[in-house]
């Protein structure tokens, strides 16, 4: 037996050291706010990478974005007369294959947001492959909250289980959105858009090679110099939903089962407790997590740490 134990003892050791192999890289378009909320996002979620890119005037080039993203978020604050070109170069690359995620104010410039205080200038051909509508009038500057009923089984509900918008000017950043037809919505706001009908907050939508999610909240909530205090103008489990957003869409939006006791999830490590526990089921070795023994077993000790956004990893 001792000579397993030293095999799985290495083991261990290759598979700590590759942790990072299925880190995202995350291009951030918006025009307002795109560094300040890949600072956050570097800084909050452990191993992916985000780069900003000011949208306001320009776009970056497709085969910039192919050769160095593996997923895109697109959000924006206040509507500007770029978008169209944005959108349609947010299309090619959803349309070669690559995840995009869509964030609160996205709503703002979709070409059916016609009820609200702005015009509208459209997102081209992005809104033909999008999950959501607006509901007519988008952002709903009310408190948000998660439906715990609503949350369905998910790799982007993994470790889900609260989440609020809860302040803001003029109200908070969350809301005003419209599943479509062919839409998968995988948690949902407790509040009724401004239709009276289920407002998405976590959604996505597959067409052909392309596959969009939009999280229905402002990703840039932890950068804001005013109600951007977590606890207070926002809270639950913001950074995990962000986090999942951009391993889903790096991934395909393939759902990759997590296996019990197999040695390969150690390298990619466990997003949420949830996760980490019902693969440990099968393991029989010793593991240490955030200091603490959490089972007992066969050694040395798989040594775990808990990331700020929630996932679980081995350092």
């Amino acid at each position: 037996m001792s000579h397993i134990i030293r095999a799985l003892a290495v083991a261990f050791a290759v598979f700590t050291l590759s942790v990072n192999a299925y880190a995202a890289r995350v291009a951030i378009l918006s025009d307002q706010w795109a560094t300040q909320t890949a600072a956050d996002f570097n800084a909050k979620i452990i191993g992916d990478t985000f780069t900003a890119f000011d949208v306001t005037s320009s776009v970056p080039s497709l085969d910039a974005l192919l050769a160095n993203f593996d997923a895109i978020l697109l959000f924006e604050d206040g509507v500007f007369v770029n978008s169209a070109a944005v959108g349609a170069r947010v299309a090619e690359f959803a349309n070669a294959g690559r995840g995009v995620v869509l964030g609160t104010f996205y709503d703002q410039d979709r070409s059916d947001a016609s009820a609200g205080n702005t015009s509208p200038h459209g997102w081209a051909t992005l809104e033909a492959l999008d999950p959501n509508t607006t509901d007519g009038v988008g952002t709903a500057y009310a408190v948000r909250t998660l439906a715990p009923a609503s949350i369905v089984a998910h790799p982007l509900t993994r470790g889900v289980h609260a989440l609020a918008a809860l302040r803001g000017s003029p109200g908070p950043y969350a809301g005003g959105n419209q599943a479509k037809p062919g839409t998968t919505v995988v948690a949902a706001w407790a509040q009724p858009n401004a239709r009276g009908k289920v407002d998405p907050a976590i959604a996505y939508r597959v067409t052909g090679p392309a596959c969009v999610i939009h999280i229905g909240i402002a990703p840039q909530y932890g950068s804001l110099p005013t109600f951007g205090t977590y606890g207070t103008d926002f809270s639950g489990d913001f950074y995990r939903v962000w986090a999942n957003a951009f391993d889903f869409a790096a991934g395909a939006c393939t759902i990759v089962p997590i296996v019990p006791g197999d040695f390969g999830q150690i390298a990619k490590g466990w997003p949420s407790r949830d996760d980490l526990d019902a693969w440990r089921k099968a393991f029989s070795f010793a593991i240490v997590l955030d200091g603490t023994v959490l089972q007992t077993g066969f050694g040395p000790a798989l040594q775990l740490h808990t990331q700020p956004d929630g996932g679980i990893a081995a350092r």
